[in-house]
């Protein structure tokens, strides 16, 4: 008796709340981890350009007069990206290193092959990416402004009631939906199933995708281009293994790369996952890029 007797006192003195403040703590290192990820070497802080090629010749380097130019940290002659339908060789006239070795030639993009080199001069470090029939240049600068500036992100405040447990009904036949990104382009991409629940008596089937064996959604709702980023946020979730409850923690939403460079391709939240509600959880728009 005396045992349940200060076992309810505990709870009223405060310990109802060390699950609380244990959550919040996680958050905190989720949010940690996440801006740590902005700042590593392949986050998106240090990405400076998105520079297209053209089929066939491409000199690149600091000088205007080139087809594909640099920031100034490259000499104004580098060399040339060569197109040859999905493929892009370099031939350099400088010191250029690809995975860490010193080249002049060398096959910088095919495909087939799973392999995407990174060509590095000093702070500049560059792959080639390709987007429908588009490819380009994807250079980073590992010194940028916008990493060195960068104090963080804002977040709405912790929100309980947009941790929801969603019913998880997964797509019995293989089945893909059209996404289409910021440059306009549409493609159809994988969908494992949909994620269904309410808020505020409003019924929603937000639409998977999916992403490093995780379900990842992305979504719009009110807040965008008001507090959160214009064109939508992500999230991800823990996918089950059969039809069941998914847990969607809408304090983990979090900002499209677009959000912080506007040298990315980001996915537009699909028409299904535009929410009616406005989500005030998760990370808030950060900096000028709306």
């Amino acid at each position: 008796m005396k045992q349940s007797l200060l076992f309810f006192c505990l709870l009223l003195t405060g310990s109802l709340s060390v699950k609380s403040q244990s959550y919040e703590r996680q958050l905190e290192q989720w949010y940690e981890a996440r801006e740590k990820s902005l700042k590593a070497e392949n986050g998106w802080l240090n990405l400076v350009g998105l520079l297209w090629l053209s089929e066939g010749r491409n000199d690149f380097g600091s000088d205007s007069a080139n087809q594909v130019v640099f920031p100034k940290k490259l000499p104004p002659s580098a060399g040339v990206l060569e197109r040859k339908g999905n493929t892009v060789w370099l031939n350099a006239d400088i010191p250029i290193l690809v995975n860490g070795v010193e080249k002049k030639e060398a096959l910088v993009f095919h495909p087939d092959s799973p392999r995407n080199p990174i060509m590095q001069y000093g702070d500049l470090r560059w792959n080639i990416i390709r987007r429908g029939d588009k490819l380009g240049v994807r250079l980073r600068d590992l010194k940028s402004d916008a990493l060195l500036s960068f104090r963080g992100i804002e977040h709405y405040p912790v929100n309980r009631k947009l941790i929801i447990e969603a019913r998880y009904e997964p797509h019995t036949v293989p089945t893909t939906i059209s996404i289409t990104n910021i440059l306009g382009q549409t493609t159809k991409q994988f969908s494992p199933g949909l994620a269904h629940f309410s808020l505020e008596g409003k019924p929603y089937a937000m639409i998977a995708l999916e992403e490093e064996g995780e379900l990842f959604f992305v979504f719009g709702d009110p807040t965008n281009d008001v507090e959160t980023y214009a064109a939508g946020r992500f999230l991800k979730a823990v996918k089950p293994a059969a039809a069941g409850t998914v847990l969607l923690d809408f304090n983990k939403a979090y900002n499209p790369p677009c959000a912080f460079t506007p040298y990315a391709t980001c996915p537009l939240p699909p028409k299904q996952n535009m929410l009616e509600v406005p989500i005030k959880a998760g990370e808030k728009n950060y900096g000028e890029h709306h």
